[in-house]
């Protein structure tokens, strides 16, 4: 029997532009593909994308899907239209975890498609916004059979529901000048350690782990996770006064000055008459734009290390919060440094369980209890250097920090001996 094609006129403006379209690639599969049965599926979800562009209603409910042993990692989805679109009654999306940096052979993508393509829709995402592969549409028996067959060769799936997600962190090292840390082994600390929170939700709502190896935060770790760690350094950044010289040959000392010294969110920076530069490091709050402008000039310190930033969130019950500074700088050189790294991420997520709300995320919690009261939860003394609303100002000028920090100091060592 021929498959049955639906009229898509509303998707098919999608297609016109200069854009590539999602909708070309749904067609491709739909009329290109060699197995009938992804041809037939396809063919059905364009069909009822369509009527959900017809009556502007989405016709996706949930449910309860699942592998054996296992209480999350999948999106539930079925088609409450099922009866005109049967071959897409069921479309579930699995999450599968990724490497460590999004690392991948070809040989891993190949394995991963095929499986796919026998068990699946043949649709996937690199990545979705947590951090999985997503491998989208598929039945309910075909879901234990897909996740049976990729965990056999190596792979795991990722959090779905209130538990703990998907780490992500960025390239790394291995492609960056910048890094300060070693992302990828911190997040394989993570992850390792909180694999059972990640299948097993059992959380007030979800939790992110994100790494960034420099204050550049590729990752956006910041503003979207949990428990951001920032590779920094504390010791002043490298100067190569002879690459300074040829940058402002081949740019011009106007060029200099307009696009990095007066950029310089706190003025740290001067520009000498014999094209050396010199840098006031104490003023200077690792923006990342100079480096980034003067790549082989300048570089990072040697003195390398991690700042963990707590609550990060998108809009949920209130608005987006930025991660709060709760430890200023940590070494992460000794496996002792990593193991209390993810001690420190277990008396956050104890504390998170025990004290969040039903739906609420961490910096919601935090919002409501109190920074103060947060850190005496997990056992983290206020520090000076902490900062408390990095939501309100991306900059912090340092100018008479000294001052305020010795008399916090001074007033904590009478509170003692009082």
């Amino acid at each position: 029997m021929a498959k049955k094609i639906y009229d898509t006129p509303m998707l098919d403006e999608l297609e016109k532009g200069p854009w590539p379209s999602f909708i070309s690639g749904f067609k491709r599969l739909r009329d290109q593909h060699p197995d009938p049965r992804i041809n037939e599926t396809v063919g059905s979800l364009l069909g009822q994308l369509e009527h959900s562009y017809e009556t502007r209603k989405g016709y996706w409910k949930g449910g309860t899907v699942s592998v054996f042993g296992y209480g999350g990692g999948i999106i539930p989805r079925f088609s409450e239209v099922a009866d005109a679109f049967p071959e897409s009654k069921e479309f579930h999306t699995l999450r599968v975890q990724p490497p460590a940096g999004n690392y991948y052979t070809t040989d891993m993508l190949n394995q991963l498609a095929d499986s796919w393509e026998k068990y699946g829709s043949g649709l996937i995402t690199f990545h979705g916004q947590t951090g999985n592969i997503m491998f989208i549409g598929t039945t309910t028996e075909n879901t234990q059979h897909f996740f049976d067959e990729i965990n056999e060769y190596g792979w795991d799936l990722g959090g779905a529901g209130p538990c703990v997600r998907t780490a992500m962190s960025c390239v790394g090292a291995a492609r960056c000048e910048q890094s300060c840390a070693n992302e990828h082994a911190i997040q394989r600390w993570l992850v390792n350690n909180f694999t059972d929170d990640v299948h097993r939700p059992a959380l007030p709502y979800k939790f992110k782990f994100k790494v960034s190896g420099c204050p550049n935060d590729c990752q956006n770790a910041i503003e979207r996770s949990d428990f951001a760690v920032i590779g920094t350094w504390r010791d002043d950044m490298k100067i190569d006064q002879d690459e300074v010289k040829k940058f402002i040959e081949a740019k011009g000392r106007q060029y200099v000055i307009d696009n990095v010294i007066t950029r310089c969110p706190t003025q740290c920076m001067t520009l000498n008459d014999d094209d050396t530069l010199d840098v006031n490091n104490h003023d200077c709050v690792r923006c990342m734009h100079c480096l980034n402008v003067m790549n082989k000039a300048l570089s990072p310190g040697d003195d390398k290390g991690v700042t963990i930033l707590i609550g990060g969130k998108r809009t949920l019950k209130i608005g987006d919060l930025m991660g709060t500074v709760v430890v200023p700088f940590k070494k992460l050189e000794t496996e002792e440094d990593y193991e209390s790294l993810v001690e420190l991420a277990e008396d956050v997520i104890d504390f998170f369980a025990e004290n969040a709300l039903e739906h609420e995320r961490t910096g919601e919690m935090i919002e409501r209890i109190g920074l103060v009261n947060f850190l005496e939860g997990i056992g983290v003394e206020v520090d000076p250097h902490m900062v408390n609303n990095p939501r309100q100002s991306s900059y912090v000028r340092m100018d008479g920090w000294d001052e305020e920090a010795e008399k916090w100091f001074a007033r904590k060592a009478e509170q003692a001996a009082g």
